[in-house]
């Protein structure tokens, strides 16, 4: 398995399609000739149908103890690092963000840390106390090692446990997709925040894993004549400074990034994921998927998208956050109307600069 930067995107353009008798190739290799460009149609249609499903659950789309389970499987296994690369990279990010803020934070909080992928990547000049929270009482058992002095708590992201202005830093790396009312979360994460705290966060975004997202409809429109989500609702950039702006955060922050890995094959793919703990746990998910539809949707992958070398490309879109908390030091916008300098003064700048030379 690889990173690298290029990408070959995919579209959709339809709401009914019938099964085509040339096979999942046939109708994937059509769909490929027709596309014009975009990927996000095919998105907006998932969610559309989500959101109409009788058993989706409106106000919690997300089985949050099936995810703890999951997540309490994937720390169990032999190698459990083996399927970590993306979240190691993640968190480095995230501590490469901590590190650009000059200063010392007493009192950290990790959201959701997993087995710890952004301690490892911090040192104890930055941060003096990291208590470190997720729902998954076996990733906090085998946590890797970091410098930093660390506290496990089981608890669930949208309820922690602390109470109002204990924290300088709150972090959280690749989890809040998960939860069922991040409104919410972000309010938990900036009440615990003190004053002139800062929150800095990463969690997916929309485009992650269209590929396998476009793969599985199309199989199973091509075999079973309807099809089901299977890749989990992710939130739009568009919403995420709106949400962080609602829950009380300033001086908002959001970048995003996409990270591409090659997979042989869609099955590696989907063993990675379940190997990463991030299998589907939307309440309407599809409970199985027959073997054909999946040979099917692999065989789409590869026509779709795949690379020149029989490889098959995986794209992870991150959001990147950072917000902090109101204080009195902070720095402030001006007052309307103070400004002394007129935006239309600008197109003579050239002129003001050489009359002050002379």
């Amino acid at each position: 398995m690889r990173r690298d930067g290029g990408r070959r995107a995919g579209c959709l353009r339809f709401f009914i399609f019938p099964p085509m008798a040339g096979g999942a190739v046939a109708l994937a290799r059509a769909l490929r000739a027709g596309c014009g460009g975009g990927r996000r149609g095919l998105w907006a249609l998932s969610g559309a149908s989500a959101a109409a499903s009788p058993s989706s659950g409106a106000l919690s789309p997300f089985d949050r103890r099936l995810k703890r389970k999951q997540k309490n499987w994937a720390a169990l296994q032999a190698e459990p690092a083996k399927c970590d690369y993306l979240r190691e990279e993640v968190g480095s990010r995230i501590a490469d963000r901590v590190f650009d803020v000059t200063r010392t934070f007493p009192l950290a909080l990790d959201v959701g840390s997993g087995r710890g992928y952004i301690a490892q990547h911090l040192n104890k000049e930055t941060i003096e106390k990291l208590i470190q929270v997720d729902i998954a009482e076996n990733a906090l058992k085998n946590a890797v090692e970091s410098e930093i002095p660390t506290v496990s708590v089981v608890a669930d992201e949208e309820f922690l446990p602390f109470k109002e202005d204990t924290f300088d830093l709150v972090v959280s790396s690749l989890s809040l997709h998960w939860v069922n009312d991040l409104p919410r979360a972000f309010r938990e994460i900036h009440q615990v925040l003190k004053p002139d705290g800062v929150f800095i966060g990463a969690m997916f975004g929309g485009d992650t894993l269209y590929e396998l997202r476009c793969s599985l409809q199309l199989a199973e429109l091509e075999r079973e004549g309807g099809f089901s989500p299977h890749v989990s609702p992710f939130t739009a950039v568009s919403d995420l400074g709106h949400l962080l702006s609602r829950a009380g955060f300033t001086t908002l922050t959001v970048d995003t990034d996409e990270i591409q890995v090659n997979y042989p094959g869609l099955f590696e793919l989907m063993e990675d994921l379940q190997g990463m703990g991030e299998s589907n746990c939307s309440w309407n998910r599809k409970p199985l998927l027959h073997r054909e539809t999946m040979v099917a949707a692999a065989a789409i992958y590869r026509e779709m998208y795949g690379n020149s070398d029989g490889s098959v490309p995986a794209t992870f879109q991150i959001f990147y956050m950072i917000g902090w908390k109101f204080h009195e030091s902070q720095a402030r916008p001006a007052q309307r109307g103070s400004a002394t300098v007129s935006f239309g003064d600008l197109a003579n700048i050239g002129g003001l600069l050489s009359t002050e030379k002379k």
